[in-house]
């Protein structure tokens, strides 16, 4: 055995000892970490959970929004394992140069799979380090290069990682054509194509170098790719908050651990606030402990889950790409928030584990603490004022305090779209997370926007966000030739009719809203279905209050409203609005309401699909009372909590679509990559004061297309971006001929012509159309 065996043997040895026991250590953190979590229950449907995890794993599924980010990384991900047995196959090579595992050694599949995956992987890793270098903050837009989606990200950990795959790779395929090289002077029969069909051609390379020098060749190359690979075990132990390698340990227990077992996305239903695990009983409410946190007010208070959750976070920055608060100037960037989480829960860690001795005694007295431990357990708030600046939203995040670790126009900014969740690889759940702490800072703090104060006042006096009398809600159905049956008045119970038709607040007090609602009632009435309404006997679902973390408001009301559709016998119900729409089929299941709940578009795209309704009408008519002209060019904003919520995409633009002469248009984010409307998380009724306008953003897109209508399926949509419309002809970014429609106010306009419609409608005959496009 040569000099450089014995110290490379001796080396790499006591580095791997000391990389196991520091990696060891550090798992034993995490699970204590995570122990100081509130319990949650994530183990049910163990079979449903693990067929999520291969696919999501094996598929790269949530992934797949960046293609060539997905296979690049997926190939290099899978290369992590599969290349596991060239690290062992190294630790023989330092005692014997020509040693080769047995019995998979000389196997060719197993060589074909190792020389594609180290081959690939280098590929892999190759591409991302360029992606990451093209999107870097430095040549991107935004101040400081705030729109790369890594703006805020640690770089020397990304840059430590890739270059620990980069140099991996090498090392193997360097060893494997070393290997070849040395078999063509001690095993010929084995240094053929067959065994190294990728390979050989470098082997080729060192064809004249004597066995000696290949022999000490592959001990060196073989000891670098072991210190490598147990330097960046080090490193990683030592840096518990490396998400950005830590992700392809936890990522699987996070993944296997995420809300929903077949796979859905943490959206649609917020999660009950919760009580040392259990949902609160708001009917038992005086008997709650004073003590009992409601919310998140420390970064303890949350589930283990979420501590998990902010563990695994990559730094990837999907989720800043697509928020709206982000790219609209504001300082919420989902991404800082979970890693400003995650940096405070493992630097306050040791202080929560300590024991009662050492905490008894106070910080300033407290050994073996680190000064960062120190100064994140002093910290006293987790959201309040950080005194950050307008052209630094970083500051807007100081894990370490020393007075908050997020700004409060962080929590506030959030419109709870559900972007973030969306986008996120690993199944972070940001929203549960945002909302969780919006409930301490009301219920606990009292501490919120001003403008939320009339909200709540005007939900708890009068069941309605505008505060106008209940008498009021059948203003919309007055100068309808038909009557519009109220439960309880016209009809015993919903028996008599195939669906309730939940007007909601907007579509009964607001007079955009109005219009929809009359055209939905008319379209109802013309396809011959029958269906009530609740009038007075509605009241606020409690959407906006819910998101804004006033969970007791949202409890009155929900279950006020579980209450009265109970009694009524409601089954099937029809809403326009698609808060009201996400909150009854989603969240009422959780108060005993359950129902079979249909968004207008989708009842009103089956009734067109039936022949009950015909569109007819030319794109250039006059518009009528209670609908608007189809329009030739129309293009469809989706709303968040139609779309991508509850998966609601299709409907609507099918509708559309057989509008006839109508040209559609698609915004380039649409679907699940749509862009908020801004009205959303109680946003609608809170003033932007930081950053652009988030509707200003919308509806320029929307004007970008051409499109002369902007359709939209939701009374918040249509405020907010109608608003947008207002500032953009100002602006004389847009002419007053651009409408923003409800996709039902289009398909009356249409339907009227073929029933005869109105004066408007009769005055012009009919001519044949081109075949619609869509």
């Amino acid at each position: 055995m040569s000099a450089l065996q014995i110290v490379a043997i001796v080396v790499c040895l006591a580095v791997t000892a000391v990389a196991i026991a520091l990696f060891v250590k550090t798992i034993n953190h995490f699970l204590a970490t995570f122990r100081l979590g509130q319990p949650e229950m994530r183990t049910d449907q163990k079979r449903a959970r693990t067929a999520t995890l291969f696919r999501e794993f094996l598929g790269h599924t949530r992934m797949s929004r960046l293609p060539v980010v997905a296979v690049a990384h997926w190939f290099t991900m899978v290369s992590f394992g599969v290349l596991f047995f060239t690290l062992i196959n190294a630790f023989g090579q330092l005692f014997q140069p020509s040693f080769i595992l047995p019995l998979i050694g000389h196997f060719p599949p197993f060589e074909w799979v190792t020389e594609f995956f180290a081959w690939t992987g280098f590929v892999g890793i190759s591409v991302l380090m360029v992606i990451r270098q093209l999107k870097h903050p430095r040549s991107a837009p935004g101040v400081h290069g705030r729109r790369s989606r890594f703006f805020g990200s640690t770089f020397w950990q990304a840059y430590y990682v890739e270059l620990t795959i980069f140099g991996v790779t090498i090392c193997i395929l360097l060893l494997r054509g070393l290997e070849y090289a040395l078999g063509q002077h001690e095993d010929p029969g084995h240094a053929t194509l067959v065994h190294f069909p990728m390979t050989a051609w470098l082997g080729n390379l060192f064809s004249g170098a004597s066995v000696a020098t290949l022999g000490n060749t592959i001990v060196l190359v073989a000891a670098i790719k072991i210190l490598i690979s147990f330097a960046w075990m080090i490193t990683i132990a030592l840096t518990p908050t490396m998400g950005v390698a830590w992700h392809r340990f936890l990522a699987f227990f996070n993944i296997w651990f995420k809300r929903h077992a077949d796979g859905r996305t943490s959206l649609a239903e917020l999660q009950p606030m919760k009580v040392d695990g259990k949902p609160l009983d708001f009917e038992n409410i005086d008997e709650l402990d004073e003590d009992a946190a409601l919310g998140v007010g420390k970064v303890e208070d949350f589930t283990w889950k979420g501590l998990l959750d902010f563990t695994t976070c990559t730094e990837c920055g999907r989720c800043q790409s697509q928020c709206p608060a982000w790219n609209t100037d504001k300082p919420l960037s989902p991404k800082l928030l979970v890693m400003s989480l995650r940096d405070n829960a493992h630097a306050k860690a040791p202080w929560l584990l300590a024991s009662e001795e050492v905490r008894a005694a106070g910080l300033d007295q407290a050994e073996g603490l680190s000064d960062r431990t120190k100064a994140a357990a002093a910290v006293e708030q987790l959201v309040g004022a950080t005194g950050y600046q307008a052209g630094d939203p970083l500051g807007a995040y100081t894990p370490y305090g020393p007075d908050a670790v997020i700004d409060d126009d962080v929590l506030w900014s959030c419109t709870t779209c559900g972007a973030c969740v969306e986008q996120c690889p690993v199944d972070i759940e940001h929203v549960d997370a945002i909302v969780d702490m919006r409930r301490y800072k009301n219920l606990i703090e009292s501490a919120f926007p001003a403008e939320l104060g009339t909200l709540f006042k005007n939900l708890e006096k009068n069941a309605n966000p505008w505060g106008l009398a209940p008498r009021l809600r059948m203003d919309w159905a007055k100068g309808l030739d038909f009557e519009v049956p109220q439960v309880g008045a016209d009809v015993e119970d919903l028996s008599e009719v195939d669906y309730l038709f939940w007007v909601g607040c907007a579509g009964a007090y607001e007079d955009r809203a109005k219009k929809t609602t009359r055209a939905v009632a008319e379209l109802l009435h013309t396809a011959g279905v029958k269906f009530a309404v609740l009038g007075d006997g509605e009241a606020c679902t409690g959407d906006s209050a819910r998101r804004a973390g006033n969970e007791f408001l949202y409890q009155m009301l929900a279950q006020q409203n579980v209450e009265t559709l109970n009694e009524v016998g409601a089954t099937k119900i029809v809403v326009t609005c698609a808060h009201c729409f996400n909150t009854i089929k989603n969240e009422y299941p959780q108060l005993g309401g359950n129902y079979e709940v249909l968004h207008h578009t989708q009842l009103l795209n089956r009734l067109v699909r039936e022949k009950r309704l015909t569109p007819v009408a030319r794109p250039d008519e006059a518009a009528s009372e209670g609908a608007a002209s189809t329009g030739r060019k129309v293009t469809y904003h989706d709303p968040c909590y139609l779309g991508r919520h509850n998966q609601v995409y299709a409907p609507p633009r099918e509708l559309l679509a057989t509008l006839p002469g109508v040209e559609y248009a698609e915004m380039p984010r649409n679907q699940e990559k749509s862009f908020c409307c801004g009205a959303g998380g109680a946003r609608m009724w809170m003033e932007e004061k930081l950053g652009t306008r988030i509707n200003n953003n919308r509806t320029e897109e929307a004007l970008a297309t051409g499109a002369d209508r902007i359709a939209i399926g939701c009374p918040f949509c249509k405020v907010m971006l109608s608003d947008g419309l207002n500032a953009a002809i100002q602006d004389g970014k847009a002419t007053d001929e651009v409408e923003v429609v409800d996709v039902a106010q289009m398909l009356l306009a249409a339907v009227r012509r073929g029933d005869g419609g109105g004066p408007a409608e009769q005055a012009v005959e009919p001519e044949p159309e081109p075949a619609p496009t869509a």
